[in-house]
């Protein structure tokens, strides 16, 4: 019996190539995002945090080390086996689907950083990570998405570009057409017999489609950030869309 063929994203997202592109990198910015974030939410001592998308831990690890029960899924395995290594009695990490169910009406906050968000085919399986994001919060919970802005990232879109990380070098082709971003990725290392290539795709998201859907779900958003400072938000000027969720 034929395997089902992976998804772009569980094959880019488990290679070790992925994390050296993009998170292998100083985590200053990281940090002080959290902090901020935290900062303004307010969060009771010792809240229950889920980080949706949370790769090789990054972001959990900041919540739990400011005193918080934080639990990390993430579809990929290597991250997840990666993230094991700093558990505590305050930080559990798990390979999970966000579009199937986990905990219900279980956490405080949920988080998804860093456009960990819109690579499914469908809207549908959009919809459905969302729902299950949504039932794992508290009826009070607060739920905060960190996404790219469209209309930002169209007008800024570097087509060509290489980037040389150590011994990996790494070329870069990006395009979009009306409804996705597209980022081609051709990696080229010593160790490998011969360069890998992947095809990152991201949905077009905007401010009223994530409020469509979470209103579908009961949650209606409050606030909107542009960027990691938490400013505005300004549909032209900003370059991320951070939206901040709540029941009705």
């Amino acid at each position: 019996m034929l395997m089902p063929e992976k998804s772009w994203y569980e094959q880019w997202f488990d290679s070790p190539f992925y994390h050296r592109l993009y998170f292998e990198r100083d985590e200053k910015e990281a940090t002080a995002f959290i902090h901020k974030l935290l900062g303004h939410l307010s969060p009771s001592p010792q809240s229950r945090m889920l980080d949706v998308a949370c790769g090789r831990g990054r972001h959990s690890k900041i919540l739990a080390s400011l005193g918080h029960f934080v639990t990390g899924i993430d579809l990929s395995p290597n991250s997840i086996a990666y993230a094991k290594k700093f558990q505590t009695d305050h930080l559990e990490f798990y390979v999970h689907d966000m579009r199937l169910p986990f905990y219900i009406n279980y956490f405080d906050y949920a988080f998804n950083f860093f456009t960990s968000f819109g690579y499914f085919k469908t809207r549908r399986e959009s919809d459905d990570a969302i729902r299950t994001i949504v039932k794992s919060l508290k009826p009070t919970g607060i739920f905060v998405i960190d996404y790219l802005n469209v209309h930002y990232a169209e007008s800024r879109l570097v087509h060509d570009e290489i980037k040389k990380i150590e011994s990996t070098t790494y070329k870069i082709h990006r395009w979009d057409d009306e409804t996705h971003f597209y980022k081609r990725i051709i990696v080229e290392d010593p160790s490998l017999i011969r360069p890998l290539e992947f095809t990152e795709q991201v949905t077009k998201f905007s401010l009223g489609d994530f409020t469509d859907m979470l209103s579908y779900q009961g949650k209606q958003v409050k606030e909107v950030f542009g960027d990691y400072e938490l400013n505005a938000y300004d549909v032209r000027k900003t370059p991320r869309l951070i939206l901040i969720a709540q029941t009705k």
